[in-house]
This record gives structure tokens, C-alpha cells and sequence, in this order.
């Protein structure tokens, strides 16, 4: 067994306990091995040992691995979970499960006119800047209520979900918990929070997925 594969089990170990230790039903949280700059050689490895779910962070780099590792594992579910160019929605919506970062009009318009054209709709979560940090993409807490409804109403996207990344110097969990209300107001039950430092308190705040990249793959070049 590669160490890899020793640290996944070593992940979903660690899952599954938080969630008996939270109460959460056992299975309610799904894994997303963040595979961005990693080879398609070490991804497959992964793939072998039942992982489904990944998360990238640029298209193009998505586009040079994924469409053959699909080929061979047609049921592998891929996350875009970075920031997406408008200029890039068709190969997005081609290419991605679920869209995890939308946060602004002019993306949501080009998805919709995307989604019409090649007829293959992704999930798409949309991301909330709760620390409201200049230099993050993601909707200010105070705006995310009318955009959801802007992308619902407006454009017919299928918004499932929130997603969130906590500013790094800050406790994560009031800002799990601040993104867990804002979806409950909004009829959501997917949240996407918690990464490899603090997916565990994640976990507890309500996060039905967590983006765990260095903990399964290792430290990125």
C-alpha cells in the first residue's frame, strides 16, 4: 500500500469517528481528495482505493488529466473548487460534476447560457466570502441571500449548496458556522467547509463535504 493510499484510509478513519463523536449519521459527509497539481499517476492510486470524489482548482489543468481518468472510472465525481474565469464556463460546465465556486452575476449568466447550449447541467455551490477578505472570491454574507435568489429565479441555476474558505488567520468555526445559517435560511443542505487543518470542526458546524488535499496527496512542490 503507497502512502497515499495509508493516508486516505487514515482520512476516512478520521471522518467517520468525528462523525460518531458529533452525532452526524455515519456516511453524511463526503471526502473531496483535492487533486490540483498532482499527477494523474498518483490520482489513479486513489481511484483504486474507491475514492470518487475530487476537487481542482484550474480548468485547464483538469481538462490535461481528467477526461481519460473518467474513461476508466466513469463513475469518479470532479469538483471545480477554485476561482472560474466567465471566460471558462464552457469548459467548465463540460467538464465538472459540480461547480463549488460561483460568486458573481456575470459567471451565473455565462454558466446559464452554457448549460443551454451543451445540455449537461452541474451542481453548483455558491461560495460565500465570510471573512469579507479583498483579495478572496465569494459572496459577502450580507449579498448572498439576493444572489441565490438572482441565480435561481434569474438564470436557473440549481444552487445545492455554500461553500467557504476562512481567512487563515482566523478560528474557522465561526465562519463554519455563520456559512451553516446562511444555508439553512435558504433551503440549502449542501456545505462545503473544512479543509485539511480543520475539516474535524468542520464537521461538527454541519459540513457535508470536506476538501482534504495535502493530508491525502502531500505537501505541494
Amino acid at each position: 500500500m503507497s502512502d497515499t493510499v495509508t493516508r486516505l484510509a487514515e482520512i476516512r478513519t478520521a471522518i467517520g469517528r468525528t462523525e460518531r463523536d458529533f452525532g452526524r449519521e455515519a456516511g453524511s459527509v463526503a471526502l473531496v481528495a483535492v487533486s490540483k497539481t498532482k499527477p494523474a499517476e498518483q490520482i489513479t492510486e486513489v481511484l483504486e482505493a474507491g475514492q470518487r470524489v475530487f476537487g481542482e482548482n484550474y480548468v485547464q489543468e483538469a481538462k490535461a488529466k481528467w477526461p481519460a481518468l473518467k474513461e476508466r472510472f466513469p463513475d469518479a465525481e470532479l469538483h471545480m473548487i477554485g476561482p472560474l474565469q466567465s471566460n471558462k464556463a464552457r469548459e467548465a460546465v463540460e467538464l465538472f460534476d459540480v461547480i463549488q465556486s460561483l460568486d458573481r452575476e456575470s459567471l451565473a449568466k455565462e454558466l446559464a447560457r452554457e448549460i443551454a447550449r451543451v445540455g449537461k447541467t452541474p451542481r453548483f455551490f455558491v461560495q460565500v466570502n465570510t471573512g469579507e477578505e479583498a483579495q478572496k472570491g465569494g459572496v459577502p454574507p450580507a449579498e448572498t441571500d439576493a444572489f441565490i435568489a438572482r441565480c435561481r429565479e434569474v438564470h436557473g441555476l440549481a444552487i445545492e449548496g455554500l461553500m467557504c474558505i476562512p481567512p487563515a488567520d482566523e478560528p474557522p468555526s465561526p465562519h463554519f458556522g455563520l456559512l451553516a445559517k446562511i444555508a439553512a435560511r435558504n433551503g440549502l443542505k449542501g456545505l462545503s467547509m473544512g479543509m485539511s487543518a480543520d475539516y474535524e470542526a468542520a464537521i461538527q458546524l454541519g459540513a457535508t463535504y470536506v476538501r482534504v488535499g495535502s493530508a491525502i496527496f502531500g505537501a505541494r512542490g
